[in-house]
């Protein structure tokens, strides 16, 4: 009886050739496994290429409100942004796609599982950690990463096996799910070649956008999305009609120079509609309800989380100790943020809460406040005396070193 391996499988490049590699290398069965992440994947073509090249099972598994539920909304309470720029899309994607992995090689009995991450970048980590940390005892198999395999071979393999590869002549490498969109390779290498027009599809233009700004109102509880433009929506629902407004104005781009896991600095592009409206809205919306306090110390551990997500380590116990901080500062975030979309830019523009800490009669500037401004001497007195003992020390020192 032969061993079984699970391979995550897309369907493109690399894993079409893993199907049969595999299969050649280490005389196993191979079972693979495509997961719905909301990028629109026809399943069942993928389906039907598995089999094609000799899988001996397919598993399809839609899990984008899973996804929404468990990985991109615990995002958005954490403002989750890595180096201010990156929503996390496939970061938080592979977590999900490695815990599923784990439980169909369970169910099948499997020796191994693969996927087709290079030692490069950072979904090695993502997959490799979450599934070692799940399934101690379970191999992992990285082929790519282990035969060094590179594109022109690969090709050649494929061809030279009659695997049928779309798009050969493309030079980008892509990863998309409902979050967002990521596009590497090709003139993208080149960090001083702004990007051609060509590789976008989620949004347009900021030059080709409307001419006239867009208004869009977002409502949410517990620090989570639940209505659009006062409409209640479900979580996938929302953010795919986000995605196609924000995208129409040309909202989301992000061209960026980002530090990977492994050390080496990557020019990335990704496509974020959703994310860059929803993220910005929860962000002005904290601002109304959380104490100074809370916000100072919230924006070290949103640091931290995304540090922890985008490193791999989503299984890690202290991303759920962080994640209990975060829910419970998110028990008051509930209101609406109004934002305007103009131009690939987003910003929010009015803002309500019944929780809202603003006070307009301590805030106002009219002479008729609240606001005690006696007691501003007092305060800045003591504010400022360390300050003011310090320099004052500072001056005796010079005056002394002079005598």
């Amino acid at each position: 009886m032969k061993d079984t391996i699970i391979l995550a499988y897309s369907g493109g490049l690399d894993t079409s050739v893993l199907v049969k590699w595999l299969q050649e290398e280490y005389d196993v069965d191979i079972i693979t496994f495509t997961m719905e992440l909301g990028q629109q994947t026809d399943l069942k073509k993928v389906a039907e290429k598995a089999h094609k090249l000799g899988a001996k099972k397919h598993y399809s598994v839609d899990g984008t409100e899973e996804f929404v539920l468990n990985h991109v909304f615990p995002a958005i309470k954490a403002n989750a942004l890595y180096e201010e720029k990156y929503p996390l899309a496939t970061a938080l994607g592979r977590p999900l796609i490695a815990k599923k992995l784990v439980e169909i090689a369970q169910k099948e009995n499997a020796t191994a599982v693969a996927h087709g991450c290079t030692g490069k970048g950072n979904d090695q980590v993502r997959f490799d950690v979450t599934i070692k940390s799940l399934a101690p005892n379970l191999k992992v198999m990285a082929p790519v990463r282990e035969w060094g395999l590179c594109r022109e071979a690969e090709i050649k393999y494929a061809k030279e096996k009659g695997i049928s590869i779309p798009h050969l002549s493309d030079p980008y490498s892509i990863d998309q799910n409902l979050w967002g969109r990521s596009i590497e390779c090709g003139h993208l290498e080149n960090p001083e070649q702004e990007p051609l027009e060509e590789i976008y599809t989620l949004t347009v233009s900021p030059e080709e956008a409307p001419d006239k700004p867009e208004y869009v109102t977002i409502e949410f509880e517990g620090g989570c999305p639940v209505a659009l433009n006062g409409k209640k929506m479900k979580p996938v629902a929302l953010i795919e009609k986000l995605n196609e407004i924000a995208g129409k104005h040309g909202v989301g781009r992000v061209d960026h120079i980002e530090d990977r896991l492994v050390g080496i600095k990557s020019r990335e592009i990704y496509e974020s509609p959703a994310a860059a409206v929803l993220i910005e809205a929860h962000k002005d919306l904290e601002k109304l309800i959380l104490t100074r306090h809370e916000l100072e110390f919230k924006k070290q551990v949103d640091e931290k989380w995304t540090q922890l997500v985008y490193k791999g380590l989503w299984i890690d116990p202290l991303r759920e100790a962080l994640d209990a901080f975060i829910d419970k500062t998110q028990e008051r975030v509930c209101g609406e943020v109004k934002l305007k979309l103009y131009k690939g830019h987003c910003g929010a523009v009015g803002r309500s809460s019944p929780m809202s800490l603003y006070d307009k009669n301590l805030a106002t500037y009219e002479v008729e406040s609240s606001f005690n401004q006696a007691h501003a001497e007092g305060f800045i007195e003591l504010w400022g005396l360390p300050t003011k003992v310090a320099n004052l020390l500072k001056e005796k020192v010079k005056k002394e070193k002079k005598c």
